[in-house]
This record gives structure tokens, C-alpha cells and sequence, in this order.
């Protein structure tokens, strides 16, 4: 598919002869809860107290309360910005918050600002802030798109240092592969900045304003995918030495010293992760030209994706088990409650109670012994009678498994847990779905997914179009899988689950020439595969080829969609 940037849709060109992430401006277009400044870049900037440049619409005189369409009110104003706003709106209709660009009508880029946010809205692609509305109404042209309250900008989450090197990698390798995607369909971002980025609560990498940032500001270029690619990685050097790998300060990050250059983020910083530093310097080399102990350049994020699929796997952290605290006496164990003698005061002692001496207090006794010894004897009889039964019970079971020849069955063997050494995304049709989250299948968090897109057509898959969707499992070594236990995200319909023994991990092996080893289909959010074929096989592929109904959330819209975790083999 041909490539089409924000100037396929009238953009005008101000971006100028500099890299489009050497740009050092502060504005943010898409606000989230974390950061609620307006931009000041100038007089011009401040709204409607200021006067506006020459050419330039004056923003729309709107205040916090004003409703659009009958529906989103506005909240808050995030930007105020060369002619156009940004406010944090709620619709009213599905009592969600959401995000509003709005500008003049008659503003030079607002047709440029419709026809990207109708091309971003298009893509679909959970892992973009998608874009909800886009309209021309009352001498305004907005586009609302969602609002994630608990997603944090990059900026603030280098705010406190570079990024852990699993982050920084499970970032750089989720940025890739979304705006790979969408150069797949034309779509470029061109803003690609620290502020564009967010993590949401679950740990998912998520990217606000594409094209639609790049066309609110008049930003193109002759080159997009390059420009993206840089971008990326400028965010991969950031996460790694929270420094800009320019020598201009931008985005709450100090630059590089003047006159060095671009160094890599290892001889910036003491413990940078090699692999990820060299990463970086290919994805940030100028003009094609790298130092030579790097290898060669990665100008478009394609190429970025590949080369970090050929990097080694980078493991979460192990978790760190604090000690307990020491051990502390109780308020109650100190004499909490009891008052303090006064010194020098002689205490009285309080005399015990005399024992049971009277004629009523001997009968008493005796009483209660005889009802103790009566409860005993009763306590032993009817233990007595359950042992027997129970003896009875052992000798039928053992007549039972016992064959006329006097021989007894084999001993049950125990089930042991198949350790998983390593995935990866089969795809038979089509697309991939997440190739990057196939570890969160097995990484013991049942927080985490791997989640399929959404599909129009349902439950059953549509062999011509996708027959199916699944991950292949690396065993190790040849072992004999006797079941499977699989954890999913959407209930409803029903989902059908088929394991296949496979000699690679590789896609191009069809599913035909495999060996089935079990299936499931199950309308619930856990499924348990009993092998009905057991067989020795160091490669296990888990195909689904049905899946539920689910509603649309912050990942994908609605559709026939699942998501698994928590997969676990025992032999």
C-alpha cells in the first residue's frame, strides 16, 4: 500500500528542514489527567485576551459548560494554541469523559484536521487514542476522541528517571508495532513526542494524536516514515537516560551537551541495557549514517520491529519480597489498660475465691465429673464405629481394583507443570493480532493479555478471510502435554480452543499438516483441555477458531473478539 503522510490530506508544510523530534515546543494536543498545563508559546497562544498573527483564525470564544451537539460539555481548556483549543469534555449521552479539538471553520487547517481525524478514526486500531467523532457544525469543526483518566504521559513518568530496561523495551517494542500498522494503511503520526505517548494502569503503551496532531499544527513531510522512525527513537534514548538525544532541552529533558553530538545512551549513562542503546542509535541515525560498530540504519518502524524481534527477549524483573518487620510487643502484652502504681504505695492484694468447700459445691464437682467421663465414653464408642466403617470402605475399594488374577491397578502418576521457554504469534491469514504481548500469556500476571482485533462475523471464523488466531509454545524439549489450562477476558457465545503438536514455531507450517491433541469450546472465561491424543512434542500451538460477542472497551471496538492468560501445561 502506498504511503500517505498528513500532507496527503492538504497539510500545509511548516515544519521545516529541522528533524521533526529536534523540535523542543511544549504544546500537547490530547490532555490526560496528568497534565492540565496550557501552552504559552506565545502572547498569541493565551486565547481570547490576546490578539491573534496575521493569517491565523482567532479560536472559537468558548468557555467551560458549553455543550456541543446537545451532548459533549466542555470542562476544561489543556491548549490554547495557534487558533485552535483543547478541552477535556463529558459526553452526556454515554456519561463518559472525552477529549475535544475544536477550532474555527474558517481556520486555514481545519478541512486539512477533518479529513485526518476521519482517516485516524478509520484505522481502528486500540492501540491509537482513537478518534470518536469528527464534525463541522455552527461555524466550528471539532473531533472528540477518548479521554484515558488513568493513562500517564511519558514526560511525567521520566520525570523521576529513566524508564526500567523491561519497560523501556515493552514501550519501544509496542510503539513500533502500532505505527508499522498504521504506515501499513497510510497513516503517519509526525508529532511522535514524549507527551504523545501514554501508559495506561495496566501497563499497555497506548498513542494520542495520529495525524490528527501533525494537522492541527500544519506539520508534514516528504519523508513520514522516517520522520516516525526518528521519533521513535528519540523515545527509546529518553526512556533509557531520561536525556534528549539533541543538544536543545525539550519536553522536560536536558540535552545533550553542545558540540558532541549524538553519543549513544550508554556512554551517557553507567548501565544502559547494550542492546537497546544500539537500538536506539540505529533508529535515530541522520542521513543514513551510523558509527561503525552499529549495524545498519532502521528508517522506517518495519524495519524497527524487526530488528527488535531479533534482539534476545527481555525478561520482567524478578519481584523483590521485602523482610518482615521485626517483631513487636502489643499494647496488651505491655499492660495496655492496667493502671501504673503509684511509687511508694503499698498495693492490696486481692484474695482468691475460696475453693468449693460446701456440701453444694462437693456435689457439684462430682456432677460435673460424672457428666465428663459419660461424654468420654460416648466420644470413644462412636470413634471406634467410624474406624471400623472406614476399614469396611478400604477392603471393598481394594476388592473393587483388584482383578480376578489377584493383580491391582497402576498407580496414578502424578501431574508435574510444563515450564513455557518462549511464544510466538501464529498467523495462518492475514495480519498478526499483538505479537508483542504473547509473553503476557505466561508471565503469571492474570492482569496482562494477548488479545486478539475485533471481527464483524462470528462466533465461527471465516476460513477465507481468517481461520483462526493463536500462539505457538516453545516446551523446551520434547514432552508429553496430558492437559492445559487457559484463563480468557470475554464470556458469552463460545469460544473454541484446538491444540496442535508442531515441529517449528514457524507460521509457514499449516495447521492441516499438525497433530491434534485436544479441544475445548466453552462460553466461560477459563477453559481445561484434556489431551485425548497424547504425543511427545516440544512445540504446542493454541488455535482458536470461535470466539464471543463482546462490547467495545479501551482496546477494540465491538465485535467477536478474546483475549487469553494465565496458560499453563502439565504432562
Amino acid at each position: 500500500m502506498a504511503e500517505r503522510s498528513t500532507a496527503a490530506v492538504d497539510v500545509a508544510d511548516n515544519s521545516g528542514d529541522e528533524p521533526l523530534t529536534a523540535k523542543a515546543d511544549q504544546s500537547t494536543s490530547d490532555g490526560v489527567a496528568q497534565n492540565r498545563e496550557r501552552e504559552t508559546d506565545s502572547e498569541e497562544a493565551q486565547g481570547s485576551g490576546g490578539t491573534e498573527s496575521p493569517g491565523k483564525a482567532s479560536p472559537p470564544e468558548l468557555h467551560s459548560g458549553h455543550k456541543l451537539a446537545r451532548r459533549y460539555r466542555l470542562e476544561e481548556c489543556v491548549t490554547r494554541l495557534d487558533g485552535f483549543s483543547s478541552w477535556r469534555a463529558v459526553d452526556e449521552k454515554l456519561r463518559r469523559a472525552v477529549g475535544v479539538h475544536l477550532l474555527p471553520a474558517d481556520h486555514p487547517r481545519a478541512r486539512s484536521v477533518l479529513a485526518a481525524a476521519r482517516s485516524s478514526a478509520l484505522l481502528g486500531d486500540p492501540r491509537f487514542v482513537q478518534v470518536l467523532d469528527a464534525v463541522e457544525e455552527n461555524d466550528l469543526v471539532y473531533v472528540v476522541h477518548e479521554w484515558l483518566p488513568d493513562a500517564t504521559e511519558l514526560t511525567a513518568l521520566l520525570a523521576s528517571g529513566p524508564l526500567e530496561v523491561h519497560e523501556a523495551y515493552q514501550m519501544v517494542s509496542q510503539v513500533s508495532q502500532a505505527m508499522a500498522a498504521a504506515h501499513r494503511e497510510g497513516l503517519a503520526h509526525l508529532r511522535l513526542t514524549p507527551s504523545a505517548v501514554l501508559r495506561t494502569s495496566t501497563g499497555q503503551w497506548r498513542i494520542r494524536g495520529l495525524a490528527v496532531n501533525a494537522a492541527l499544527r500544519g506539520i508534514s513531510s516528504e519523508t513520514p516514515q522516517r520522520t516516525d522512525t526518528e521519533a521513535i527513537g528519540a523515545l527509546l534514548y529518553a526512556a533509557l537516560t531520561q536525556r534528549w538525544p539533541y543538544d536543545n532541552d525539550a519536553y522536560g529533558l536536558s540535552g545533550l551537551p553542545k558540540g558532541v553530538g549524538l553519543i549513544a545512551p550508554d556512554q551517557v549513562r553507567a548501565g544502559v541495557h547494550r542492546g537497546l542503546s544500539e537500538l536506539a542509535m540505529r533508529a535515530l541515525a541522520n542521513d543514513g549514517a551510523t558509527a561503525s560498530r552499529h549495524e545498519t540504519p532502521c528508517t522506517t518502524p518495519e524495519e524497527l520491529v524487526k530488528a527488535i524481534a531479533e534482539m534476545p527477549r527481555i525478561r520482567p524483573p524478578e519481584p523483590t519480597f521485602t523482610a518482615p518487620p521485626e517483631y513487636q510487643r502489643t499494647s496488651y502484652q505491655q499492660g495496655y489498660g492496667r493502671p501504673a502504681p503509684h511509687m511508694g504505695a503499698t498495693q492490696p492484694v486481692t484474695a482468691p475465691p475460696p475453693p468449693l468447700q460446701s456440701r453444694t459445691g462437693k456435689a457439684l464437682k462430682w456432677a460435673v465429673s460424672a457428666l465428663l467421663i459419660a461424654a468420654l465414653g460416648l466420644g470413644s464408642w462412636q470413634l471406634a464405629e467410624a474406624l471400623m466403617d472406614h476399614a469396611k470402605s478400604d477392603d471393598t475399594q481394594k476388592t473393587k481394583t483388584t482383578d480376578g488374577n489377584g493383580k491391582g491397578t497402576d498407580k496414578t502418576k502424578p501431574v508435574k507443570p510444563i515450564a513455557i521457554k518462549g511464544a510466538r504469534e501464529y498467523v495462518a491469514k492475514g495480519d498478526a493480532q499483538a505479537p508483542g504481548d504473547v509473553g503476557k500469556t505466561y508471565d503469571g500476571d492474570s492482569s496482562t493479555y494477548w488479545r486478539s482485533k475485533s471481527f464483524v462475523d462470528g462466533p465461527e471464523m471465516k476460513p477465507a478471510f481468517k481461520p483462526g488466531v493463536g500462539i505457538v509454545y516453545d516446551l523446551g524439549s520434547q514432552q508429553t502435554v496430558t492437559a492445559a489450562s487457559i484463563g480468557l477476558r470475554y464470556p458469552g457465545d463460545h469460544t473454541t480452543i484446538t491444540l496442535y503438536g508442531t515441529d517449528s514455531m514457524s507460521s509457514s507450517t499449516s495447521v492441516d499438516s499438525m497433530t491434534k491433541i485436544g479441544t475445548i469450546t466453552t462460553s466461560g472465561t477459563s477453559a481445561k483441555i484434556t489431551v485425548s491424543k497424547k504425543a511427545k512434542t516440544q512445540y504446542v500451538l493454541l488455535w482458536i477458531t470461535a470466539m464471543p460477542y463482546a462490547s467495545g472497551d479501551q482496546y477494540s471496538g465491538a465485535g467477536y473478539k478474546q483475549a487469553i492468560t494465565d496458560v499453563k501445561f502439565t504432562g
